[in-house]
This record gives structure tokens, C-alpha cells and sequence, in this order.
């Protein structure tokens, strides 16, 4: 983290995006035991943010709390062919509405039939 960052929250003054994004980044990776990716976002083709287990996750944060969040298919659809392209079968988008708040994932149908064949069968 750089040096400000935190006199800057405290004080009420603008953060940069990029300071945001990476602390969503960095508690994605930690909840869900995985991997932030160095660079993301910093290149066209650098692939997702977080990478756990054979999943990739794109994670999307608002700068200050709200009620809402407008969502892009592309974002879905950039994740998902990020993740075939490293050869990760899923693909996912997290999202929250401010930070520190709870995070929110987002799957496609596949994925989700796939959770729910994995929990009624354990």
C-alpha cells in the first residue's frame, strides 16, 4: 500500500480507484483462498483478478457505498474467455457496493447447476 492512502480515508479526501479495487482484490483472495493476480486490469489481456483453484474471479467495487451497481455483460463475458484462455473451467464476478462491504458472486447457469450438483451430492 502506499504511503497516504490511509491519512487520505481518514481524512475524507478522494482515493484513487486502484488503491479500492485492490483492497476488494486482496479480500476476495483471502476469502476464498486464492491468489490476487499482480497487474490486473493493467493490460488488455492481463487475465482477472483473482485467481482459487480452478475458478477466475473479476471483481468489481463502487467507490463509495450505494444501493446499486450497474452490471456489463462484457465483464462476464471478458472473464469467461480470460478463464479459457488460462484453462480454468469457471469463471466468476464479485461485486460490492462500497468498500469493506460484503461481497456478492456472480455465476452463469452452468456454474450454478454444477454447485448445485455438488451440493446434493456430498
Amino acid at each position: 500500500m502506499a504511503i497516504g492512502y490511509k491519512k487520505r480515508e481518514r481524512e475524507g479526501e478522494k482515493i484513487p480507484t486502484r488503491y479500492m479495487s485492490r483492497r476488494q482484490e486482496d479480500q476476495v483472495a483471502k476469502n476464498t483462498g486464492g491468489q490476487r493476480q499482480p497487474n490486473s486490469g493493467a493490460t488488455p489481456w492481463a487475465p482477472g483478478d483473482v485467481v482459487s483453484g480452478k475458478v477466475l474471479i473479476e471483481c468489481k467495487t463502487k467507490m463509495s457505498a450505494s444501493e446499486s451497481m450497474t452490471l456489463h455483460k462484457n465483464w462476464l463475458e471478458k472473464n469467461k474467455q480470460e478463464a479459457v484462455f488460462r484453462g480454468l473451467p469457471y469463471s466468476v464476478l464479485a461485486i460490492n457496493f462500497g468498500p469493506d462491504q460484503e461481497n456478492y458472486y456472480i455465476i452463469n447457469e452452468s456454474t450454478f447447476i454444477d454447485f448445485i450438483d455438488y451440493l446434493n451430492n456430498r
